[in-house]
């Protein structure tokens, strides 16, 4: 493992990282946000963040404004990459599909399968370098935005034992049913829709027995919301399934970083009643 940067920020250090990842067959970048309770040698808890299509480690450590609450609560952040790259990593020409938009699953069609494994990655295989590095505690929670948010839903539905608590912002709610989805789901998990069942967050929550505290952000002003997002199919699923799922509407505000950043202190003290509970 490879340091790559390191930032003091709020008495706190970011440091970005390389390493060789066994499971993508590629070397794969992240960042680490270090609070300054981390100093003491004592364990802090972690959230796991996940980014949308086309964004890197970097987008989240540097727009969201999150470190300054991460440093007072004492939370440690990890922000992978999006997806494996390298010259040898099978690419597409368009923005969704490819290197920067993994999709956290597990590709099972060509050329994919070689590398774009990254719900392993980010659920098991990152977790365990962080926790051999990094003075972290097994306390975990994992949120993310748009295709990281579907990422962040789909971890804490498919593996709820890791986590305390899961939140998203602007999240693919269905994606078996949202032409993001459909064309990643294509690609990477061929055309047996029934297999897209288990990467849909809605599909899975639907008929979740373990139950983890969830929340979401969505702007109503979004222009993604209807045809790419479809939180109301979220929230029939809670319904079915009595998950509680507390889903926050906000007027005016869009897709960018300037919703995550206005709204990413309530999320990161929604995280810290359960990481601390």
């Amino acid at each position: 493992m490879e340091m790559i940067a390191s930032n003091k920020s709020f008495g706190g250090w970011h440091k970005q990282y390389r390493h060789d990842s066994a499971v993508l067959g590629c070397r794969m970048r992240f960042a680490v946000y270090l609070p300054p309770q981390a100093a003491s040698g004592q364990p802090v808890p972690v959230l796991y963040w996940l980014s949308g299509l086309t964004c890197t480690d970097e987008n989240f450590m540097q727009k969201a404004g999150a470190l300054r609450v991460a440093a007072e609560l004492g939370i440690a952040i990890v922000a992978p990459d999006t997806s494996p790259r390298g010259d040898d990593v099978a690419d597409d020409a368009g923005y969704d599909l490819g290197q920067g938009a993994g999709f956290y699953v597990n590709a099972s069609e060509a050329p994919w399968m070689r590398h774009y494994r990254m719900y392993d990655y980010v659920s098991q295989e990152l977790p365990a370098l962080i926790a051999a590095h990094f003075p972290v505690s097994g306390r975990r929670a994992i949120a993310g935005h748009s295709m990281g948010g579907h990422g962040a839903l789909i971890c804490a539905l498919k593996r709820p034992q890791d986590y305390v608590s899961v939140s998203a912002f602007s999240p693919i709610a269905n994606p078996v049913n949202a032409p993001w989805g459909q064309k990643a789901f294509s690609a990477y998990l061929g055309d047996n829709r029934a297999a897209w069942q288990e990467w849909d967050a809605s599909v899975l929550m639907a008929g979740a027995a373990a139950q983890l505290p969830c929340r979401v952000d969505i702007g109503l002003a979004d222009g993604f919301l209807a045809e790419q997002l479809q939180p109301e199919a979220l929230e029939r699923a809670a319904a079915a399934s009595g998950y509680p799922l507390q889903l926050h509407r906000h007027d005016g505000y869009d897709h960018s970083y300037y919703f995550i950043a206005s709204f990413i202190e309530a999320q990161l003290r929604f995280h810290a009643g359960h990481l601390f509970a």
